[in-house]
């Protein structure tokens, strides 16, 4: 893997397109004082997803898109492409060629670009995560480091060859997942104090519904009772009604009959 060109649009003092190519072994970069030679490791430093402005030798996004000057007026955007060689697979993505890129806007708006395609920030970190490229690591070494380094205290060199080796990136991952490991307790202990709260009107809850339970196994008892009470009603009724008009009948053929005897002695 080797980085082949560095194309930069609208940054810091590159008003227009410009690209620096590179091709394998050392390559330098040499000009006069203000030509803009840092501005290139600025701008390599920021596509590949510098969030220090400090860093970056400036205090906002503003600070990254060219300003303007007496001949060019200032640009709406800054771009910045890194094309990278990836013919030895160095990135885990099947390109041989790869192309990194960031925008930014004079709103403050940010994009960035993997091969041409708009991804998140987090996309281009996990990326590089792997590398040694990503933000944070010292790919990329400014003026007066070194002496800073070697004035700083044990534990602060170590944490920058931390940095330097990439242990960063899985020191970051690995508060990430203490973070969302104490949301997730958090959330737990919320969850345990709502159902603490609601716990009392729950076992009212459950009461009613028992009763509820209750009254519809009743009400069904109570209507299948009826049902059968109506029905021996209807029945006795029936046989009452079947009775009398057996006995009406009757009497009816026995006035009938004495009638007729009456008639005959007559």
């Amino acid at each position: 893997m080797h980085l082949k060109k560095v194309t930069l649009t609208g940054y810091k003092t590159f008003a227009t397109r410009q690209a620096f190519e590179f091709g394998s072994g050392i390559t330098a970069v040499i000009g006069p004082n203000g030509s803009g030679k840092s501005n290139v490791a600025d701008g390599v430093r920021w596509a590949l997803g510098e969030q220090s402005f400090s860093l970056l030798r400036g205090k906002r996004t503003d600070d990254m898109i060219f300003s303007g000057s007496a001949k060019r007026p200032r640009a709406s955007l800054a771009e910045v492409l890194l094309t990278f060689d990836n013919s030895d697979g160095f990135f885990p993505i099947e390109f041989s060629e790869i192309e990194i890129g960031r925008r930014a806007y004079r709103d403050g708006a940010n994009e960035y670009l993997l091969n041409g395609n708009r991804v998140r920030l987090r996309d281009i970190v996990d990326l590089l995560g792997h590398t040694g490229l990503a933000e944070r690591t010292y790919t990329v070494i400014g003026q007066g480091l070194v002496d800073n380094a070697l004035a700083q205290k044990p534990e602060e060199r170590r944490a920058l060859f931390e940095e330097a080796a990439g242990i960063g990136v899985y020191r970051d991952r690995r508060e990430d997942a203490l973070r969302k490991l104490e949301e997730t307790r958090g959330n737990l202990q919320r969850a345990r104090d709502i159902l603490a709260e609601i716990a009392p009107r729950l076992q009212q809850l459950e009461r009613q519904a028992h009763r509820a339970r209750q009254y519809t196994t009743l009400s069904a008892e109570l209507e299948s009772l009826t049902k059968a009470w109506f029905g021996i009603q209807a029945r006795e009724i029936r046989a009452a009604v079947a009775a009398r008009s057996e006995a009406r009948d009757w009497a009816r053929a026995r006035v009938a009959a004495a009638r007729a005897a009456a008639r005959t002695r007559d």
